[in-house]
């Protein structure tokens, strides 16, 4: 019993000993290739949980995951077949995820109904997730709190200040950072049509 109370904390600690608070220099922290082809397991979630129609496209297994918002909703990521998905991965505290906050909201808004846009906040309790969204003005799209890491631990993300966008079969067509946001609207532009 002991170990499930210090995991999340051991884990917390080593991924912000590794991760800073992301890079600036816009790369794929270390693989050197910004867009990838790849297909992590897509841990997102939707605009707030709905049950998914009898007549919706198929779900990926990168979408066949739950979660809670940090509002404490119920979210169920199979609500985000069938479209592209970009998923944010930042922490409360990070400067960096701050910036990108603006810009996130805006692509959200952009593409809503054509595109989902869902936050995954972590490293941290939910209250500075709760706050986060309240202060940056991101509360018009779904964030999942991830206090344990699992949605992180899916997507292979080990840094905050970090996109990973799906396509709409739930495939992983770019991980990255993007300063700023910048060239996010682009990229979910080009799957969208």
């Amino acid at each position: 019993m002991r170990t499930r109370t210090l995991l999340p904390a051991v884990l917390t600690a080593a991924l912000l000993t590794i991760a800073g608070c992301g890079s600036d220099d816009g790369s794929d922290s270390g693989s050197g290739a910004a867009d990838t082809a790849t297909s992590k397991p897509a841990a997102s979630q939707s605009t707030g949980g709905e049950e998914a129609p009898a007549d919706s496209p198929a779900v990926p297994e990168s979408l066949k995951f739950t979660g809670t918002t940090v509002d404490g909703k119920p979210f169920d990521g199979a609500t985000l077949a069938g479209r592209p998905t970009v998923l944010w991965f930042w922490a409360p505290w990070c400067p960096k995820c701050r910036a990108q906050a603006a810009e996130t909201a805006k692509v959200a808004k952009e593409y809503e109904g054509r595109a989902n846009v869902v936050g995954v906040a972590g490293l941290d309790a939910n209250d500075a997730m709760r706050d986060f969204v309240d202060q940056t003005g991101t509360g018009d799209f779904p964030h999942v709190s991830d206090e344990d890491g699992e949605v992180w631990k899916r997507f292979e993300v080990t840094e905050q200040s970090r996109y990973v966008i799906l396509d709409k079969d739930g495939e992983t067509v770019y991980e990255g950072v993007l300063p700023g946001g910048e060239g996010l609207s682009g990229k979910v532009a080009g799957l969208t049509g």
